[in-house]
């Protein structure tokens, strides 16, 4: 009887020990939690999209909670979120500047066509990888809806081979900037302002070969901006949101019509 008793009690002697010794050493370990950050967190919609900067909801939590981040940087929240966000801070209300997602390229098929026939996977990523993609322009949108797929809100469209993003319906959670193989969406402020829908870099006599709307670099629209808001930079212009004023000359003098106006 001894014989099995005796192991028994030792076995026990020990997990009885190792407990003790997980039990201190959790306590004595233990990282404490803050408090104020999960309050925060309770408030953030949970998208981790890292659209605030941060890596997702808790990160954006934990630095808001350290003076770390301003409220108001959540765009999927916007600002019913900054406002509780405050709230919790004690930092009074928040501005917060509505972003909106934009597609720069108008090349739909009315305008540009395909290089080639692909019957592979029914991606942009996995067509990029194959010469660069479908499209005759290399810098343009393939239609195939790799943006729309990620995007939770349905504020994306794909028609005739280019896609569009309807303003009213972007929560500015930035999975479509990513998902893009191009890189041709990018965030601008939802206000009044100019902006160039294309992305073509190469020479305006290329250009005119592959796309009917492609940017030319022809420079008429940095002259008749009086602000200084459009530079031409690689055979593209380009527009500084902070500088623009809305008042549409470049996009009037533009001869591709490249340049549209949009608006809050």
């Amino acid at each position: 009887m001894d014989k099995i008793l005796i192991p028994v009690l030792i076995v026990a002697g020990i997990g009885l020990l190792a407990g003790i010794i997980l039990a201190v050493a959790s306590a004595i370990m233990a990282v404490p939690k803050d408090e104020k950050a999960e309050a925060i967190l309770e408030v953030l919609p949970g998208a981790n999209c890292g659209a605030c900067g941060f890596s997702g909801c808790s990160g954006y939590a934990a630095a808001l909670s350290k003076g770390e981040a301003q409220p108001g940087l959540c765009s999927p929240g916007g600002e019913a979120c900054a406002k509780a966000c405050a709230e919790l801070l004690g930092t009074g209300d928040v501005a917060v500047e509505k972003k909106t997602a934009l597609v720069h390229c108008m090349g739909n098929y009315d305008c540009t066509s395909d290089k080639m026939r692909y019957d592979g996977i029914d991606s942009c990523a996995a067509s990029t990888l194959l010469a660069g993609g479908i499209s005759s322009c290399r810098y343009g949108c393939m239609g195939m809806g790799d943006c729309a797929a990620v995007c939770e809100y349905g504020a994306i469209n794909v028609c005739n081979g280019m896609a569009s993003i309807d303003p009213a319906k972007c929560r500015g959670c930035a999975k479509c900037t990513a998902a893009c193989p191009k890189g041709l969406i990018s965030f601008v402020p939802l206000k009044k302002q100019a902006v160039v829908r294309c992305s073509n870099c190469d020479k305006g006599a290329e250009t005119m070969k592959v796309c009917k709307v492609g940017c030319i670099g022809c420079g008429k629209c940095m002259k008749a901006c009086e602000v200084g808001a459009v530079k031409v930079t690689n055979f593209c212009a380009k527009v500084d949101p902070a500088k623009c004023i809305g008042c549409g000359k470049c996009a009037e003098v533009c001869p591709r019509h490249v340049i549209t106006m949009l608006d809050a």
